[in-house]
């Protein structure tokens, strides 16, 4: 993937890359019908609008209802990513299914899940999560909690990204700044996971909570240093990061 913003390349040539993909699985899809003017719409639109507008045409030209469409759109996912880079350059092209799922599949809870962790082997879920846990707070909060368990570092660090309160370019979980200990089960199931992809991840999230939740933050901290491994030395460093450029002094002595 050549250097170039990224809005860019969600144009007519991925509207053609994925309508070549679906023909092959659904002989009722409409290539034609799918790529209709569809340079002209996004060329007035930024990364987020093209890549809803991409979704949004999944859903009109897929044959079938949701259940059949997100079958089809599984089927050409392709070799997962096996690095902890690469989601937005060589997998960049799988944000519009992610949103496909985030905007289409919300009545369907248990096949959306799955095809989030797909989705997240190559790309990520981050985003498409959110509006479930709003809807199905419980429900989605006990199946993360799962992935924080799984074997798959990119399924992991979606249990700590997903949940983040004020993930950056997503709307703010409400629900997780007034109570941020809805999360922290998720979180300590990730305190002394070995991938460092994950560990950020994790410390974004505690970086979150202390936001807005200063003293809920600090006693976590506090718990997690007592014979803390590497890895959960780490996480407590970076999490406390913008607090020790403060020279909050019990940041500083929790990061020593």
């Amino acid at each position: 993937m050549a250097f170039k913003k990224l809005k860019l390349w969600f144009d007519k040539d991925l509207a053609i890359r994925l309508a070549d993909q679906i023909v092959d699985i659904d002989i009722l899809f409409s290539k034609t019908k799918f790529l209709e003017n569809v340079d002209n719409q996004l060329d007035t639109l930024e990364l987020k609008g093209r890549v809803e507008c991409l979704a949004d045409r999944l859903s009109n030209c897929l044959s079938g209802e949701y259940p059949e469409q997100l079958a089809t759109l599984m089927q050409i996912l392709g070799p997962e990513n096996e690095e902890e880079t690469g989601m937005f350059k060589k997998y960049y092209w799988v944000m519009p299914i992610a949103k496909f799922v985030e905007k289409y599949g919300l009545n369907h809870f248990n096949i959306s899940m799955k095809a989030i962790e797909e989705i997240t082997k190559r790309n990520t879920g981050e985003y498409t999560i959110r509006p479930y846990l709003e809807k199905y707070p419980n429900k989605t909060l006990n199946r993360m909690k799962k992935w924080a368990l799984n074997k798959n570092k990119h399924i992991r660090r979606l249990a700590s990204e997903g949940v983040r309160p004020r993930l950056p370019w997503a709307k703010k979980m409400d629900n997780f700044i007034t109570d941020p200990t809805l999360i922290l089960p998720i979180l300590e199931r990730l305190k002394d996971d070995d991938s460092k992809y994950v560990q950020k991840s994790v410390a974004n999230c505690i970086n979150d909570i202390l936001k807005d939740n200063e003293s809920i933050g600090k006693q976590l901290l506090t718990d997690w240093s007592v014979d803390a491994s590497a890895s959960r030395k780490w996480i407590i460093r970076h999490s406390l990061r913008n607090l020790r450029k403060s020279n909050v002094s019990w940041a500083l002595e929790l990061s020593n």
